[in-house]
């Protein structure tokens, strides 16, 4: 955790951290080092950024100096400057090249962690009367300089306010860890004894060895864990707590108690904190969230309306919520580095069997060799070659996993870490500052597990086989064969990550660990949905497949076996997947027509244009029975919207029904009609308006379709003896809004009874 607690600029431990606009953390005092000011004229710059060109005039060195001395790191803060030159100083600022024209770190110099930062220019004598005489000589009218910011981690430039660095916000809860987790360092260290000493007390312990995880002090580590033999190749560490130590020390540097920007006050982590302050009004607590700002604020920022027409909640409803999202999230990592932990001791196991597997395939071979005769003992040493190659080459594989493994695990460890301690911290508002941050960050780490990352590269095993049985004239052609391998073992579901969602389902297996037999590919299985004959769905290396276009209410079988060059392997168990009873899809933006307009999660639809546009529904229906309803929000001039059934290939330029690929009811204000093949039919009394439901019933046992208007069938069946694929369709112009509910049980008038499963 401890790298999460380090400031970018100088490697050490968060000292009055601030957060910036990118959700970045650096120190106060770090900000005011890597501030450059950029002003409007070069001749404010201090001496070393000056540009490139002629020397300065005696008029323009004696403009130069309040510029130079308002340049000084020293005066960034009102507090340490004198005569108000550090209120101007606190705004300096980092300009892109593209912006001024002045490189941002040059001269520079580097800190620990390799950011550069503004050395300082020390201000000339008279430095502070010069900058007054200049203020009073200065134009009217004349504006500041422009300051921004860069931030050392994403480099993206923030804009600075008349307050300064005291714009940015305060990050309470990571000075409070800081805190905690100085003083939790100080005690390890105060705890770190030598586990080996004779005495009473143990001595303090000078070092840690990684590999034995023993601490000894420095008369036990020269006598019992010497620098030479075996041991030579250890890694001796300094104990847990001390600079340097994993997961300690690193670094100096405070974790004060936390102020809130803007006359917000903390105390340390030990004790109770004062609740923060509004940055604008001192004496106003945070009572609410601005969603849209993504900051707390106080009640008489509400009153002014400065967040009038903003998103605001309240502020214990929105830190619950983000600590609810924190919290799931890192529910994701916990488990893949629960994963990894698992899988660092298969890495050694493999390590262990990778090295007794080659001594015995080297003794078996040189118990081969030598019954051979003297033509055989040259060969010997070239076969001994290849075995030891294969196995550094396994070694090297297994190792830089391990390495590559481990990395991964300490990194999502530490941000574990930190994320427990945050969401331990009781200020919903310094929460609030960083949740959203966090969270993308936790989201990103559990992503970081890619496919794959968790199985061993290599196999222990060593498919090499000596055959012995050639002839001793055929002795100098003697060489490995390709041991014969077996075809592949039973695949094994990972029942956990099987899934249906509507009518599609998704499965998931793996092989069983430390299998040897190679694998070259997977045939997944799966049966008719009414318990017919099982056919081939997929075909591939793949591990997890997701097949579409399944019958909804339908129960699935399913299994899957892996093929290699020796033949094919047996089944896996077979699983039962059921898919969905009613159907949940939206409008499909992809498929729509390109004057169609989507909206509320693309549930809602209209039209820019005057001309009846089509669009579909992400649903396909060839079986069972399926009713779903359009609410009309709005309707204008009477327009004729027509709600039904289409093909994938409708034509979707002109009203639905028009073509032989869709089967509608079109309907004015007064009236409706059927239509397919432009043939219009059944005109039927009774029309929509603004508030009205037009619901579409689709039978395909029955082979019909029937449509309601406001619960009401509107006609008779409006198309019969139809068969195939179809999807819900709807074709409207700019004067109508329809949103489309789904997931509808058929209305009890018409619904059918259940058939059952064969």
């Amino acid at each position: 955790m401890e790298e999460e607690l380090k400031c970018p600029v100088c490697g050490s431990l968060f000292r009055e951290p601030i957060i910036l606009p990118c959700s970045h953390n650096v120190c106060l005092p770090c900000a005011r080092t890597i501030a450059v000011q950029t002003p409007e004229s070069e001749q404010h710059l201090p001496p070393l950024l000056h540009p490139r060109g002629p020397a300065p005039t005696a008029a323009n060195a004696a403009a130069a100096a309040p510029g130079a001395a308002a340049g000084s790191a020293a005066c960034l803060d009102p507090e340490v400057a004198a005569g108000g030159g550090g209120d101007h100083a606190d705004k300096l600022s980092l300009h892109s090249e593209t912006d001024s024209g002045y490189g941002s770190y040059t001269p520079s110099l580097k800190s620990p962690n390799g950011v550069r930062v503004l050395p300082l220019v020390p201000a000339p004598p008279g430095a502070a009367a010069a900058a007054a005489a200049a203020a009073a000589a200065a134009p009217r009218g004349a504006g500041p300089a422009s300051s921004s910011l860069t931030c050392p981690q994403c480099h993206r430039s923030a804009s600075l306010d008349q307050r300064g660095l005291r714009g940015f916000q305060r990050n309470r809860l990571l000075e409070a860890i800081v805190q905690r987790y100085q003083q939790g360092r100080a005690a390890a260290a105060a705890a770190a004894k030598c586990q080996l000493c004779d005495r009473s007390p143990p001595e303090p312990a000078a070092v840690l060895c990684e590999q034995c995880e023993v601490l000894y002090c420095a008369a036990c580590q020269l006598r019992c864990h010497p620098a030479r033999g075996p041991f030579a190749k250890h890694r001796l560490a300094p104990p847990p707590g001390q600079p340097g130590a994993p997961g300690g020390g690193g670094g100096d540097g405070g974790g004060g108690g936390g102020g809130g920007s803007g006359g917000g006050s903390g105390k340390g982590a030990g004790g109770g904190r004062k609740l923060p302050t509004c940055a604008e009004h001192d004496l106003e607590n945070y009572s609410m969230y601005c969603v849209s700002c993504r900051s707390p604020v106080c009640y008489q920022c509400l009153e002014e309306g400065k967040h009038g027409k903003h998103d605001v909640k309240a502020l214990g409803a929105m830190w619950k919520q983000h600590k609810a999202q924190l919290s799931q999230a890192l529910n994701g990592v916990s488990d893949k580095a629960k994963e990894a932990k698992e899988f660092l001791v298969q890495l050694k196991n493999l390590l262990q069997q990778i090295q007794e597997n080659g001594l015995d395939y080297e003794a078996c071979l040189v118990a081969q060799c030598d019954a051979l005769v003297d033509a055989l003992t040259r060969q010997k040493a070239k076969l001994l070659t290849k075995v030891t190659k294969e196995r550094e080459h396994k070694l090297k594989v297994v190792w830089d996993q391990i390495n590559h493994c481990t990395l991964k695990l300490r990194q999502s460890t530490g941000l574990m870490e930190y994320c427990l301690e945050v969401i331990k911290e009781n200020d919903p508002s310094g929460f609030l500052q960083i949740s959203d941050a966090l969270i993308k960050r936790v989201q990103l780490s559990q992503e970081q597990w890619v496919k794959g990352a968790l199985e061993p590269k290599v196999s222990a095993e060593f498919d090499l086989t000596l055959d012995s049985e050639p002839l001793l004239q055929s002795i100098h052609q003697l060489d490995f064969i390709q041991m014969k391998c077996r075809v592949p073992p039973v695949p094994l579901l990972q029942l956990e990550k099987c899934c249906t969602r509507n009518n599609s389902v998704t499965l998931a297996w793996r092989m069983p660990p430390l299998s040897h037999n190679p694998v070259e590919g997977y045939i997944l299985e799966l049966d008719d949905g009414d318990g017919g004959q099982f056919r081939e769905v997929y075909v591939g290396k793949e591990t997890l497949c997701t097949i579409d276009g399944l019958h909804f209410n339908s129960t699935y079988n399913a299994r899957v076996k892996a093929f290699n060059s020796s033949g094919v392997g047996p089944y896996s168990k077979t699983v039962i997947l059921q898919t969905s009873d009613v159907a949940w899809f939206t409008f499909d933006p992809s498929s729509a027509h390109r004057d169609i307009v989507l909206s509320n999660d693309n549930q809602t639809a209209t039209c820019n244009s005057y001309d009846d546009r089509v669009v579909l529904g992400t649903a396909a229906f060839s079986k069972g029975v399926h009713y779903w309803e359009l609410h009309v929000d709005r309707y204008d001039n009477h327009p004729d919207p027509a709600f039904g059934i289409a093909r994938i290939n409708v034509v979707k330029d002109m009203m639905l029904g028009k073509d032989d690929k869709a089967w509608a009811m079109y309907v004015d204000n007064n009236r409706s009609w059927f239509m397919h093949c432009n043939s219009h039919t059944n005109r039927t009394e009774g029309g929509v308006s603004k508030g009205a439901t037009v619901g579409v019933l689709l039978d395909l046992n029955k082979h019909n379709l029937t449509f309601y208007i406001n619960g009401q069938q509107q006609g008779p069946p409006a198309f019969e003896n139809i068969e195939g694929v179809f999807m819900p369709a709807l074709s409207l112009n700019r004067n109508v809004q329809v949103t489309l509910h789904t997931g509808l049980e058929v209305p009890q008038c018409v619904k059918q009874p259940k058939l059952p499963n064969n």
